[in-house]
């Protein structure tokens, strides 16, 4: 828990004579984005974990005059209420007595009040309506430069600008020239002559290549912008070496290198250039940018010249091609054995008594993934979570919250890889002795929800959320729910959390509807708050379904699993599993001791293969 009072304080007097002679503000907004709207952060951009002392991965926070909030979700409750200290005010986003951030200071602030943000971190889907319910209110949302947090971190990180790893087309299966044939074509459907690119991951993708600005994420700071006939590339020219400019060269393109702080300058010029051809019916072509973008890029495209959709670049990603697809999969059979490798490590540490904890297990497991081709890192920090941490949705173990790991309590491993052919995410919660008739009957019923899913049977193109209750109706039967999403798009060598489809109880707005080659999770769980956690996580492809129907010619899908590891069976009631299901987990089993039982046999690793086999066997 980090004292804030200092920093409150000095935020406090900043906000009562900004910069710039600015005037004064009388709420200050802290959203978790960077400029790109990320996920995960650079440090650099952990503005929100500085000021409140959470460093969740989503949260928004409001600082008054005389009050102090922090709104975050449910993934979240429990370590906020561990981290704020007392100036703090937590929000608990998504229950029903939680008013909103702008119903909030509507209510809170008088008429007059004026509320700032950075414009750089607020995206313009959420500016408008929070503009709109202010000035209803009487109060005025202002676009305040330069970042407030900024001036106050004396000790702020320095912007990333790490080397650029050129991906090759044996991996992308796609060159970047083939990629921007398609997106032109669709600028054209659109009426479109500007395409603005923000999102890290898609211009990571567009372009083939990867970096490591953010932990965890392959991606570099950077924007693109899409014309006819050119490519911007806006970037710390510090990273364009000479390997980059000879990738550009192999996969057919010329590109324009900006530098990455041009990118406002240029795109005003060409979404106000009057140069720019009309088309047949007089109208002025379109700049295409999405409205999840900043509301500081999205409001220098004049309102009736902008497109505010998606980027086609965001529906081609999520559709992996046949190479894409093959490397995904491919990955996850050798995460698959580094995964057995360290289960059946851990179990034979609790057997012989040798010790291990939280992160001495979570480095066992990054080692043991490693050793696997392609490997390039994790994904995210391992969710290593013994007994009452596996209750706390995203945990990560720190050594003032380590625990060791035991054959008395519940184990929640949420864990995942980055590899050139793929990306990984996988969870499985285990006992090493004896769990207690709650636990049984918990994960059982989390089980399942997950077989329920994972044999889903739906049309072409449904929304992800239509699929949300068909997993959690087994808990619901008996009283339980979860406070997270049950799926979420993977990337390929890429982001572990991918839009824009997605599995949940949330509206997706973008959701296109589900189709072939898409990658989800399937991950419901179970947490009993302070005493145990319960998740089960696959990867899973959406594939064609081989049934009679096709649901008056829409089509039939269903998901294929790829993850590569067993389910533990000693956590299972079978007396509560139908025969249906039953057959599925052997099936599974079957197709998991297949596939990575002569790989083991062929490393010589007998013990991990003892377990697999004892794993596997058919309940």
């Amino acid at each position: 828990m980090k004292p804030t009072g200092d920093v409150l304080t000095a935020l406090r007097n900043l906000m009562k004579n900004l910069p710039n002679n600015f005037g004064s503000i009388n709420a200050y907004i802290i959203p978790s984005n960077d400029a790109h709207q990320s996920e995960y952060l650079a440090a650099r951009d952990e503005r929100r974990a500085f000021v409140t002392g959470f460093d969740g991965s989503a949260g928004t926070a409001v600082v008054t005059e005389r009050e102090a909030l922090l709104w975050t979700d449910g993934r979240y409750y429990q370590q906020a209420t561990k981290q704020l200290d007392t100036n703090w005010t937590l929000m608990r986003d998504g229950q029903p007595s939680t008013p909103s951030i702008d119903a909030w200071l509507a209510k809170a602030l008088q008429p007059g009040a004026r509320v700032g943000v950075d414009a750089n971190l607020i995206t313009a889907a959420a500016w408008t309506p929070l503009q709109t319910s202010l000035k209803t209110a009487g109060c005025t949302l202002l676009p305040v430069v330069p970042n407030l947090i900024d001036l106050l971190w004396k000790e702020q990180p320095a912007v990333p600008h790490n080397p650029l790893l050129p991906l090759a087309t044996t991996f992308t299966g796609a060159t970047i020239a083939q990629k921007l044939a398609t997106v032109r074509e669709k600028l054209a459907d659109k009426r479109a002559s500007v395409l603005v690119v923000s999102a890290l991951d898609e211009i990571a993708w567009l372009l083939n290549l990867r970096g490591t600005d953010i932990d965890y994420n392959p991606v570099f700071f950077a924007y693109v912008i899409v014309t006819p006939d050119a490519l911007y590339l806006f970037i710390d020219p510090a990273q364009m070496r000479p390997q980059v400019e000879d990738h550009f060269r192999a996969n057919g393109v010329t590109v324009e290198v900006r530098g990455y702080g041009e990118v406002h300058a240029v795109l005003q010029e060409l979404a106000g250039n009057s140069s720019t051809s009309a088309t047949p019916s007089g109208t002025r072509p379109l700049v295409w940018i999405s409205s999840g973008s900043s509301y500081a890029l999205v409001a220098l495209v004049p309102e009736e010249r902008r497109l505010n959709d998606i980027t086609p670049i965001n529906l081609m990603k999520a559709v992996k091609n046949e190479t894409e697809a093959k490397g995904i999969r491919d990955c996850h059979v050798r995460d698959g054995v580094a995964l057995c490798q360290y289960f059946a490590w851990l179990e034979r540490c609790m057997a012989d008594g040798t010790p291990v904890d939280e992160i001495s297990g979570a480095t066992r497991l990054e080692e043991l993934r490693s050793r696997q081709a392609h490997y390039q890192g994790l994904s995210f920090t391992t969710i290593s979570a013994s007994g009452p941490n596996g209750s706390i949705i995203h945990y990560h173990p720190l050594p003032e919250t380590n625990r060791p790991i035991t054959a008395n309590e519940l184990y929640l491993c949420d864990s995942g890889a980055q590899y050139l052919d793929g990306t990984t995410d996988v969870t499985r919660t285990m006992h090493f002795g004896q769990p207690t008739a709650e636990e049984i009957r918990a994960f059982t019923h989390v089980l399942k929800g997950q077989i329920s899913l994972g044999t889903a049977i739906f049309p072409r193109k449904v929304k992800g959320q239509f699929l949300d209750t068909i997993a959690r109706k087994a808990l619901w039967d008996i009283g339980l729910d979860y406070g997270h999403g049950t799926g979420h798009g993977i990337g390929h060598f890429l982001n572990v959390h991918e839009g824009p489809m997605g599995i949940g109880i949330r509206l997706m707005p973008n959701d296109p509807g589900l189709e072939e080659n898409m990658f989800l999770s399937n991950e419901p769980g179970y947490y009993k708050d302070g005493q145990f956690g319960i998740r089960i996580e696959d990867i899973v492809q959406v594939v064609t379904a081989n049934v009679g129907t096709n649901f008056d010619g829409r089509g039939a899908l269903t998901f294929r699993t790829i993850t590569m590891c067993p389910i533990q069976t000693r956590l299972i009631d079978v007396t509560l599993l139908s025969a249906k299901e039953r057959d599925h987990l052997n099936a599974y089993h079957q197709t998991v001791l297949d596939t990575l039982g002569p790989l083991l046999r062929e490393a010589n690793d007998v013990d991990t293969l003892a377990w697999l086999e004892r794993e596997t066997k058919a309940i």
